[in-house]
């Protein structure tokens, strides 16, 4: 039983084709999800996390004052 090589040429190219059509679709796919998550990250998770960094730094900087306040104290002489 002899092959047909232009037959077995046609559908190595039907295969790369169908193959490329369903890289394609993934590859749009792929690129909506992404967006789907740079969009989320952008409106959710950027404003809370700058939210709390700037929280987290006002606190940090009270402890400090508060550290600096006690050091200034020790540093006096007593009565």
């Amino acid at each position: 039983m002899e092959r047909d090589p232009n037959n077995r040429a046609s559908r190595v190219e039907e295969t790369g084709r169908r193959i490329g059509r369903k890289l394609g679709e993934a590859e749009r796919r792929i690129q909506k999800e992404l967006q789907q998550v740079i969009d989320y990250l952008d409106k959710e998770v950027v404003p809370t996390v700058r939210d709390q960094s700037s929280r987290g730094l006002r606190t940090a900087a009270e402890k400090l004052s508060k550290l600096a306040d006690l050091m200034d104290q020790q540093r006096r002489p007593k009565p």
